[in-house]
């Protein structure tokens, strides 16, 4: 039988839970280049991914260095900010000090939990649904948890490298184009945790109108583990950005989930779950 549905995932929040190597790299980088003055909590880092444009935490982390100098009078111009000093850092914490060897990597990424089982996508395979990644993570990264930890054979995968950051729907465009929607016109759901992920594929409905683009939400680990008003502020800024559904975690995007939200004609049904 044809596909009846195109996934395509993001990885970071939604995968693989990055509370303790992404952002905790993220944190540490910032506290380092402020040194050791500033380090942004949870919900700081939120705050700057609410804006929608920090999708890539390299540049994330560079900004919240910036701001913190900013507060204390100091202009941009006037502080000397080496940016690849800084990816080196972030790497170095992220990866461990065998940058370029995944089978030497130390570093936090070894200690990432997996939010998924491969069972997930082989029932996804099973309902007709054709599905692939698109990722602000760096190939080596996406590969390493794809690959070596849930055991996945050469996903359809556009990475860091291999097109522009969100909200650009590039990437998003050719991994949808490469599981058939340049031959089929068939639903395409994009599933992410930030506000950059639902206006990524409000931008691919623009550029492609001829197909049913739906965003879904997924709270990441550190949003569900929160009080109810911050879960519901998240779910809110998720919803407000373009998501026609919020979930708790990607094991609620079942296949009749999928097929549910297929359903909803117009998309006139936004929910939260």
């Amino acid at each position: 039988m044809a596909v009846q549905a195109i996934a395509v995932f993001d990885i970071d929040g939604v995968i693989r839970d990055v509370g303790g190597s992404y952002r905790r790299a993220l944190a540490d980088t910032v506290e380092h280049f402020t040194q050791g003055a500033y380090r942004p909590s949870p919900q700081d880092i939120d705050a700057l991914k609410a804006e929608g444009i920090w999708n890539n935490d390299w540049e994330g982390s560079q900004e919240l260095v910036y701001r913190y100098f900013e507060q204390q009078g100091q202009g941009r111009s006037q502080f000397d900010l080496n940016y690849d000093t800084l990816v080196d850092f972030f790497q170095r914490r992220y990866r461990g000090p065998n940058l370029d060897d995944p089978s030497q990597w130390t570093g936090y990424i070894s200690q990432e939990p997996v939010l998924i089982t491969p069972d997930y996508f082989e029932s996804l395979t099973q309902h007709h649904v054709a599905w692939g990644f698109f990722s602000g993570a760096t190939r080596g990264s996406a590969t390493y948890i794809l690959e070596e930890r849930l055991g996945l054979h050469q996903p359809k995968l556009v990475a860091m490298e291999d097109a522009p950051g969100k909200p650009d729907p590039t990437g998003l465009l050719a991994v949808a184009a490469a599981l058939g929607s340049g031959t089929n016109v068939v639903p395409i759901l994009y599933i992410g945790d930030t506000v950059a992920d639902m206006q990524t594929i409000q931008k691919a409905q623009q550029q492609r109108p001829e197909h049913h683009w739906l965003g879904v939400g997924i709270l990441p680990p550190h949003v569900s583990a929160s009080d109810a008003k911050y879960i519901a502020g998240y779910t809110r800024s998720l919803m407000d950005a373009g998501a026609h559904i919020v979930l708790p975690a990607l094991a609620a995007l079942t296949p009749a989930c999928i097929q549910q939200l297929i359903a909803q004609a117009g998309y006139s049904s936004r929910q939260s779950g």
